[in-house]
């Protein structure tokens, strides 16, 4: 449960993600799929109920603790360090996973050089695999708004995440640089077998790459399966459509 105030905006939630799956999570508008995906990366600590990941209660751990057992998500208004390089907003997410403390970051012994390279060679691997190298040494602030969009799950890839929530990836591109998402979506999930929480209003999107979809209403969870079960689901027609939809 998630409370605020005399809001509550998540009630009895309770769902499953399998390791390796793409799991679609939809629903109208406030429905409460924000508002669950910060409860599970710890911008929000639950008023009640518990969060495991790999058999670990993580309940009311913070962002940076959540990020360094795996966890990291974007988000639907893009957040990335405008006036840094791609490159050098890449590497900031790798330092999440990387041991050189303040006094380390100043004094710059072997080790730490040592570290500096390799998140240097990850953050280029990265740039290579969702197709921005060409774009490195550029202002993140200067790339198109789909190419940020790709920026921030780079970013969030240079942490080695086990779990990637992505909250509306699709918002506001065209067609062509939606299927571009999707073919990276694709290749995340083929070849680095990360697993997916995909919140997206694009309907089309969801259920054309989900392995299954869970979704909410009010802050219930009313349906949850396979694509195909789930948009032929009565109670899923009347959230998206108003009553007598079927």
């Amino acid at each position: 449960m998630m409370r605020f105030g005399g809001l509550i905006a998540l009630e009895n939630v309770s769902f499953e993600v399998t390791a390796g799956e793409i799991r679609g999570l939809i629903g109208p508008n406030g429905s409460g799929k924000t508002t669950l995906m910060n409860v599970i990366t710890g911008y929000h600590k639950p008023t009640k109920g518990e969060i495991i990941f790999e058999d670990k209660l993580i309940t009311g751990l913070k962002p940076h603790e959540t990020c360094s057992m795996g966890i990291a998500r974007t988000f639907q208004n893009i957040r990335l360090f405008s006036d840094m390089s791609v490159l050098e907003n890449v590497m900031v997410g790798h330092h999440s996973q990387t041991k050189a403390e303040l006094g380390g970051a100043i004094f710059k012994p072997e080790w730490v050089k040592q570290e500096e390279r390799k998140t240097r060679e990850k953050a280029e691997d990265i740039l290579e695999f969702v197709g921005l190298s060409e774009f490195r040494n550029r202002r993140a602030a200067d790339l198109s708004f789909g190419q940020q969009r790709i920026l921030e799950i780079a970013r969030a890839l240079a942490t080695e995440p086990k779990l990637l929530l992505l909250d509306e990836p699709a918002a506001n591109l065209s067609l062509p640089r939606i299927e571009n998402l999707l073919k990276l979506l694709r290749e995340l999930h083929d070849k680095l077998r990360v697993t997916i929480i995909l919140i997206e209003h694009i309907i089309k999107v969801v259920m054309g790459i989900s392995d299954r979809v869970t979704v909410l209403d009010h802050g219930l969870k009313i349906a949850e399966g396979p694509p195909e079960k789930v948009k032929r689901d009565p109670d899923v027609l009347t959230a998206y459509l108003g009553k007598g939809a079927g």
